[in-house]
């Protein structure tokens, strides 16, 4: 089990690891910033209309792309990785010129954009798309096969991009309002992917096209397909908003399993719900789709390959046994609604923001049910975890994310600020708050960080920048003169203001923060100093100076 456990860690830091020592290029640049070809336009509306033959692993189709025009630049970046290749370009009927630049095409419109006007563009690509090696981790496409036989194929591409496998404005910063996601597969299988099913079409050679309509803003990763033998059933989850539909989709021969496990899905949405507010895409409704692979936060389409089991493949994360009393993808998966796909980060620098509280969320989950005692050991638990190597936030403008440290790090960031709250439904509030105050909105660290600050009414910013910038932990230095207790923070940034809670033997007391030596005094020196375990730092016994 251990070794099992070191190697999720691993796959969580992997990329990091190799970021370290990389020399940022153009293509990160054109990858990761938001480009002049960019910028001068407004994304609005998808219609992705593309056939997928998981026989031959090939996509051929289109991407019209609706946009609204904010200023004149008449040269549009689209991103497209090879080896897929656009082979034409459409606007008002005239054919346009794609001028590729590694994974970025440039297309001059010689056609008047007046700003404030609404236009479209559709472009035309095919060929076979980026085999993923390690989905979801290393993304692309993963074509599998079913025990029957059947191909088993799902995109999977939050790292790598979801240019991977179609032509789209590949940055998180700009969302479509909505989208039409139109896929055509071979006799016998379906395609399942976001929002809701509009309507099914069948070919003369007995092939199928499912339309799906997503009806809320998207983010460019969380658009995916799922083509299988799906078979499906649905019900409904009684929620803060009225009765959410919930839709199931997997492989013909894993129905029974299925319809006996999935019931995790209503207990992880009444959790969910209670500490981050409505779902926030009930009119796209929640779907779980079998995939390939272990999982992903695709929104209202999240997928699911986790074995039917509970823990993550079986496994306590945690050690401490409570990650057994959950699915850990049905939860963490999940999550991401509301932290990924309701709050999306602008820059994959930021993916802390989705990962930490996704991350954090399990914990949650567990308080709900079971109380705070064991919410407190599961999280504590995870920061075994934690490698401390590099920062948690990357590099901004070059689509470069930070430690994968994100995770279980950042849940106890969360979790050791929650303390410095001490104050539960203020918590709650806060959490249901930011889904409330960026729904649907792409956000930055800063903000999230000042949201939290005017909540606490009190500045956070050394604490994140400790926890988010720094790969120290705290630790708090003592010693005794008499009952006099002696502290200060060391092996932090400069004017760390965190307040800490220590067990005086069975009182527990709060020390205001101290960047330079302080004192509080006691009716008598305690002979056991222990820092309460919900604080992610560490306590450490000196001798007095002499």
């Amino acid at each position: 089990m251990q070794k099992t456990i070191a190697l999720f860690v691993c796959m969580l830091t992997s990329l990091t690891v190799v970021a370290q020592h990389h020399s940022f290029t153009r293509q990160d640049t054109l990858r990761g910033s938001i480009t002049a070809e960019r910028e001068w336009w407004d994304l609005k509306h998808y219609h992705l209309d593309i056939a997928v033959n998981p026989y031959d692993s090939t996509i051929t189709g289109s991407n019209t792309i609706t946009y609204k025009v904010l200023s004149d630049y008449p040269r549009m970046q689209i991103d497209l990785q090879p080896p897929l290749r656009i082979d034409s370009v459409l606007q008002d009927g005239i054919v346009k010129e794609a001028k590729r630049d590694g994974k970025a095409w440039f297309i001059d419109l010689a056609e008047e954009q007046p700003v404030g006007t609404s236009k479209s563009i559709t472009v035309w690509y095919s060929g076979k798309p980026r085999v993923a090696a390690r989905p979801p981790w290393d993304g692309g496409i993963a074509w599998k096969k079913d025990n029957n036989g059947n191909p088993f194929a799902a995109s999977a591409c939050q790292g790598i991009g979801a240019s991977v496998w179609w032509p789209c404005k590949d940055h998180m910063y700009d969302e479509p309002d909505s989208a039409l996601i139109s896929v055509r597969v071979p006799k016998g299988l379906m395609n399942v992917s976001n929002g809701r099913l509009e309507s099914t079409e069948t070919h003369p050679d007995s092939s199928q096209t499912f339309h799906w309509v997503v009806r809320n803003p998207i983010n460019n990763y969380g658009v995916n397909i799922n083509i299988g033998d799906y078979v499906h059933f649905s019900d409904t989850f009684p929620g803060e908003k009225g009765a959410l539909s919930c839709d199931y989709y997997v492989l013909r021969d894993n129905l029974k399993k299925a319809k006996d496990h999935f019931g995790e899905v209503h207990r992880t949405l009444a959790a969910l719900e209670h500490w981050f507010g409505p779902y926030p895409f009930y009119e796209d409704g929640y779907k779980l789709v079998q995939a390939p692979y272990l999982g992903m936060e695709h929104q209202s389409s999240v997928t699911y390959g986790n074995g039917f089991d509970f823990g993550y493949m079986g496994m306590d994360l945690s050690r401490s046994g409570w990650g057994m009393k959950f699915d850990f993808i049905i939860v963490h998966e999940s999550a991401h609604e509301w932290f990924a796909n309701n709050i999306t980060y602008r820059d994959v620098a930021d993916m802390w923001i989705h990962e930490s509280f996704a991350a954090y969320s399990e914990s949650l989950f567990l308080e709900f049910f079971y109380g705070k005692d064991a919410a407190s050991e599961y999280v504590t638990g995870t920061r075994a975890n934690v490698a401390n190597n590099i920062p948690i936030i990357g590099t901004y403008g070059v689509n470069h994310e930070g430690s994968g440290d994100m995770y279980y790090k950042g849940a106890n960031m969360l979790h050791t600020l929650r303390q410095v709250l001490d104050d539960d439904e203020k918590w709650r509030e806060l959490l249901r708050g930011l889904n409330r105050d960026f729904y649907h909105e792409t956000v930055t660290t800063v903000q999230i960080e000042q949201y939290m600050s005017n909540t606490f009414d009190f500045d956070l910013t050394p604490i994140f920048d400790q926890y988010l910038r720094d790969v120290r932990i705290p630790i708090l230095q003592y010693y005794w003169e008499s009952n006099v207790l002696n502290y200060q923070w060391v092996n932090t940034v400069p004017e760390f203001n965190m307040p800490v809670k220590l067990w005086m033997g069975k009182e527990l007391v709060t020390l205001p923060a101290a960047t330079s030596w302080k004192t509080q005094t006691f009716e008598r020196a305690s002979k056991k100093v222990e820092i309460d375990t919900d604080f992610y730092a560490t306590l450490k016994a000196i001798s007095p100076p002499k």
